[in-house]
């Protein structure tokens, strides 16, 4: 007895894309593309009504993203299998999928046979990574970050409650200036560009806590 197609649903919201990826798996009767999506929230509803084993899923699409529809996924206790399939292998792109719970994580110049793999792969529940990405987070394992020091742990919490440079400065009876330069060196241990995504981070890390910001 043939054993069953493994069922596909592909999320870009770029049609070509999704015609290109349900191109590679044409005629192959181990899979069966069940339907598109044009975005992530688009995706949650098909996966509800269709049962796909593996959802092939961009990451950076309009109304809602790529991330958001992995952790609503699992919220609703969808079983699909999440293969991420997109342009981006950066920090801000990968880590955020697979904490998310993406199974797999794949670049877009995936060759065809790589790709049938891949998903096979995932389909099993087990992880599968593109090199580049594998590298990225092996990196991470290997090389912890930079750990924030006491003074810069203060003028996180200071900014967590709202300090403006020059109010974090007064409060801690140092210059504006030496309030900036921390803060820039804050933001490149966290891996971040601005303020509200390095308070984010450091909840997320638990460098602050509920009551900090308070």
């Amino acid at each position: 007895m043939a054993e069953r197609p493994i069922r596909l649903l592909i999320a870009d919201d770029h049609p070509i894309v999704r015609d290109g990826i349900r191109g590679m798996f044409a005629g192959d009767p181990g899979f069966e593309v069940l339907g598109e999506a044009g975005d992530g929230a688009q995706a949650v509803e098909l996966a509800r009504a269709l049962d796909p084993d593996v959802i092939l899923m961009d990451l950076r699409m309009p109304a809602t993203d790529g991330v958001t529809a992995i952790k609503r996924l699992a919220e609703l206790g969808i079983g699909a299998r999440v293969l991420v399939l997109t342009t981006y292998d950066t920090d801000r792109d990968v880590l955020p999928a697979i904490e998310a719970g993406a199974t797999g994580y794949l670049l877009k110049d995936t060759g065809r046979d790589e790709l049938t793999r891949a998903v096979r792969t995932a389909a099993r529940g087990e992880a599968v990574l593109s090199p580049s990405v594998a590298t990225r987070l092996l990196g991470q394992v290997r090389t912890p970050a930079d750990p924030l020091s006491a003074r810069e742990l203060e003028i996180l919490r200071l900014i967590a409650d709202g300090a403006t440079n020059r109010e974090a400065a007064a409060r801690l009876f140092i210059s504006e200036a030496t309030v900036k330069s921390h803060v820039l060196h804050i933001y490149a241990k966290l891996g971040v560009n601005d303020r509200a995504a390095a308070v984010a981070t450091a909840f997320r890390r638990g460098l602050l806590t509920l009551d900090d910001g308070r």
